[in-house]
């Protein structure tokens, strides 16, 4: 994703403090920033958007775009001098892209899981405290009993092992949804597979739009979004009333046709409350 010169305009005003109209801000990567939580749409009919976290918003810059220097970088694009030397300055790669080190996911699983990489036979059984990285995705293969897990939060699919108990019903394999910008290979990677996926994120607008807008929409009658069975009384007793004050949905809910998660939703906007999926680490 390159970022033009008119939103990064934009996120230099939010930066300053200034509420921008939503009409003037569109595009997938408001969206994205929005269901991060580090920008906020506000109000009902003349809703603005805002930054809620500056330091998550320079970290997101910096390593989704690939931009050191937010300012720099709007210099560089109004200027008709600017050579491929300068882009080089500001820039984390000299051909002004988000170029990856690596391709692949993240994997990690409590139980071992027998799989193939390149034709030859391997066990995926990550010791606690690692994980395994999948490289040559396209030649990985999984039994088609395994439900794929996306996994939102990071400290979740780090301490996956606390959480077996939410999953005695199937035999998991855990992808983790960072980084972000692998999202893409495991996409290709779920559709080219018979495998069921299945995802753990949190339970609130936020969380609900990340698995519609990254994964449902290509995933289609394969996913499920994984609602605890304890859910109703969890949202009561730990439920947070400020995640659902802040939070606004980013998703048209008309186009659900997953019944559980309109269940889900329902009962959000009952109890006002959202819940983050770290509650069900079991220390």
């Amino acid at each position: 994703m390159q970022l033009s010169l008119k939103s990064a305009k934009i996120l230099l005003q939010l930066i300053s403090g200034q509420s921008i109209p939503n009409s003037s801000v569109k595009g997938k990567l408001f969206d994205n920033l929005v269901s991060e939580n580090i920008l906020e749409r506000k109000g009902k009919h003349r809703k603005t958007i805002m930054l809620l976290n500056k330091k998550s918003l320079e970290l997101y810059i910096a390593n989704q775009l690939q931009i050191d220097n937010l300012n720099e970088y709007v210099s560089a694009l109004e200027s008709a001098n600017t050579s491929r030397a300068d882009f080089v300055k500001i820039t984390t790669n000299s051909k002004h892209s988000t170029e990856r080190t690596f391709k692949g996911f993240l994997v990690n699983s409590y139980d071992a899981i027998k799989a193939q990489l390149n034709n030859e036979n391997i066990t995926i059984n990550p010791i606690n405290g690692s994980f395994t990285f999948i490289v040559d995705y396209e030649t990985f293969k999984i039994p088609k009993h395994i439900t794929v897990v996306g996994v939102e939060n990071s400290k979740n699919f780090s301490e996956i092992r606390s959480q077996n108990y939410l999953f005695n019903d199937i035999t998991p394999l855990f992808i983790s949804r960072y980084p972000q910008n692998q999202s893409k290979d495991f996409i290709k990677w779920m559709q080219s597979i018979p495998n069921k996926y299945l995802h753990f994120g949190d339970f609130d607008y936020a969380g609900i739009g990340i698995y519609l807008n990254e994964y449902k929409r290509h995933l289609n009658e394969k996913a499920s979004f994984f609602i605890p069975k304890t859910i109703e009384q969890d949202l009561i007793s730990k439920g947070n009333k400020d995640r659902y004050n802040k939070q606004n949905i980013n998703f048209n809910v008309k186009e659900i046709t997953e019944l559980e998660v309109l269940k889900l939703l329902k009962l959000i906007d009952l109890k006002k409350r959202g819940l983050d999926q770290e509650y069900y680490i079991n220390k």
